[in-house]
């Protein structure tokens, strides 16, 4: 589980198929082969580590269902180490388990460094995205600023801009969406009482 928090901005070194390596500092610190750590919102288990990269194995699934697959050498990625159980949760409950790929579709800067995100959301995406909702994207925690039957508007601050590669983004982009795990729970019990 995660958080949303992003903590450290790595670098991809290689993506050959269904391995991904990444450089990375701070989530090296307590990231042992077998630990878990969210690579733009993507939940991974890392099967290598040196003294400055991680390596991941990718499913099919994860192939499929996420953007890691565009990934390519030098490429900025949002890292998080799982949440503990003494930790706060700053952002929202995460699980790294992507729902959809959505694309940017127009990005308006503000006057203070921030910016209007308006991201269009797949048809399959469940019906949990909700205006004032939370969601991931890439891995970020935000929070759903407005909502149109195929697309979403999230405001990002100059803060999220800087420390994660939703600062880079640009229209066209794809992004990693995870709807809020709650809201998930809810539709599907309220599905399976008729």
């Amino acid at each position: 589980m995660f958080t949303g928090i992003v903590e450290e901005l790595g670098s991809v070194d290689r993506q050959d198929g269904h391995r991904l390596s990444v450089s990375c500092r701070t989530v090296l610190a307590d990231s042992d082969v077998g630990s878990s750590i969210a690579v733009n919102g993507v939940c991974l288990t890392v099967v290598d580590r040196t003294e400055t990269s991680v390596s991941f194995d990718l499913s099919d699934e994860t192939l499929a269902r996420s953007s890691v697959r565009r990934l390519g050498p030098g490429d900025p990625v949002n890292l998080e180490r799982p949440v503990s159980l003494v930790a706060r949760l700053g952002g929202h409950l995460v699980q790294g388990h992507v729902d959809g790929v959505g694309t940017v579709t127009a990005i308006e800067p503000d006057a203070i460094g921030g910016a209007s995100v308006r991201i269009a959301i797949p048809p399959e995406l469940p019906g949990t995205v909700v205006e004032k909702g939370s969601i991931a994207v890439d891995g970020v925690s935000l929070t759903i600023a407005s909502l149109r039957d195929d697309d979403m508007t999230v405001a990002l601050i100059p803060h999220t801009r800087a420390v994660t590669t939703l600062g880079s983004i640009r229209e066209g982009d794809p992004v990693n969406i995870e709807t809020d795990v709650i809201g998930k729970y809810v539709e599907r019990l309220i599905e399976r009482a008729g």
